[in-house]
């Protein structure tokens, strides 16, 4: 891939497909982490005289105009962080968007409506996808996030746009990412947590035949402990997924690679804050629910961590939503934060963690991206990087 320091932009209408999917409360942005992510690509792009059109989707706007799904709080926000005017776009296609970005001025900069207000974006339809292209001398990729979605915005328009390359958040998630499966400092340490094994799979499989260690929290937990023959209550378990998490403990002892599970649990009758909680070893009681990893557990887990020199963490290891159950995640931030390894943070929740956490900024790198993050690490193709590649 070309970076965006590789071109020429001044005078060019520099089309950088950003990844503006924030968190919104009462109309406001409430976290801003993505639009400062962006900062670094767009203030290049403006400094060397582009004219610059950003495009990004919010929410699931199901293919209708939703008022409360606009972008227009982020373009609040943008124009105070760059100190600078944004111009908000009545739409992202037709007539006068076009007018819009044609009277653009070198460093003056447009914020598109809401991508997601087109069914035609997720469908990658060819006809928006030049529509978008229309707007672009330079297209650039800086929404690492929807690397991983084939759509008009991140793969359909580039085929007619002349110029692409990559911004600089994009190229970051790529290096960071890029050191988990190409010769890492070792030992390799992986944390996966989460819900579901069936959301993980592959990305398993990918890692077992990289990393040195495999820890495992969440509830995903409890469908590998029932695998192993273990009780589990009330906690949340793939019985469909029981044969396939069987297969992967037979692999990873195949390999010689230790995949931990936890060995303790915060119990509870019911998933709230005000339900009793308790602490038990081994199996847990039928009327219990398992809804965080247990002091013993979070021992082992800081122990590996320690001694780790690479370390990637996607998905808590209990409800850490709720109070009484964010011990567990909560340790695991703390020890990769007080961790001398390259620590990699692959998106979702595991983000708003270490965010809750207030130890983010002692992490390595914090992927934008969760679901990219995962498949980047499986080591499929990510149409948002093919449609990147220079031949």
């Amino acid at each position: 891939m070309k970076l965006i320091d590789q071109l020429d932009l001044r005078g060019k209408r520099v089309f950088i497909r950003v990844d503006f999917n924030v968190p919104l409360r009462d109309g406001r942005v409430s976290d801003a982490t993505r639009i400062d992510a962006a900062l670094p690509t767009i203030r290049f792009a403006l400094d060397h005289g582009a004219r610059v059109v950003l495009g990004s989707h919010l929410g699931r706007p199901k293919g209708r105009v939703d008022p409360k799904l606009s972008l227009r709080p982020v373009c609040e926000v943008l124009a105070e962080r760059l100190g600078t005017p944004v111009r908000m776009a009545p739409d992202c296609i037709g007539p006068a968007v076009d007018d819009l970005v044609n009277d653009l001025k070198p460093g003056e900069v447009v914020l598109l409506e809401n991508l997601r207000f087109h069914l035609e974006e997720e469908k990658n339809d060819e006809s928006f996808a030049r529509a978008l292209a229309r707007l672009a001398d330079v297209y650039v990729n800086d929404a690492f996030g929807t690397a991983h979605r084939a759509h008009a915005s991140t793969a359909g328009m580039t085929r007619f746009v002349a110029e692409r390359a990559a911004g600089f958040l994009l190229q970051r998630e790529c290096e960071y990412l890029g050191k988990v499966l190409s010769a890492p400092e070792r030992p390799l340490l992986a944390i996966l947590g989460g819900a579901k094994v069936s959301d993980k799979i592959q990305v398993i499989r990918s890692l077992l035949e990289r990393v040195d260690a495999l820890l495992i929290g969440g509830a995903m937990a409890y469908t590998f402990l029932r695998a192993r023959g273990r009780q589990t209550g009330r906690s949340l378990v793939e019985e469909d997924q029981i044969p396939l998490a069987g297969e992967l403990l037979r692999a990873a002892e195949t390999r010689n690679v230790p995949l931990v599970l936890p060995t303790d649990h915060v119990v509870a009758d019911r998933a709230a804050a005000d339900s009793p909680s308790t602490t038990v070893q081994g199996d847990i009681p039928a009327d219990k629910i398992g809804l965080d990893v247990g002091p013993a557990t979070v021992a082992v887990f800081r122990q590996h961590i320690a001694t780790a020199r690479t370390i990637f963490w996607n998905g808590p290891v209990g409800m850490f939503e709720l109070e009484p159950f964010a011990a567990g995640t909560m340790a695991i931030a703390t020890a990769l934060a007080e961790s001398s390894a390259l620590t990699i943070i692959g998106g979702g929740d595991s983000v708003a963690a270490v965010m809750r956490s207030g130890k983010a900024k002692a992490i390595s790198h914090i992927s934008t991206g969760g679901g990219a993050s995962l498949e980047f690490l499986e080591g499929a193709s990510l149409p948002g990087l093919v449609a990147l590649e220079t031949v």
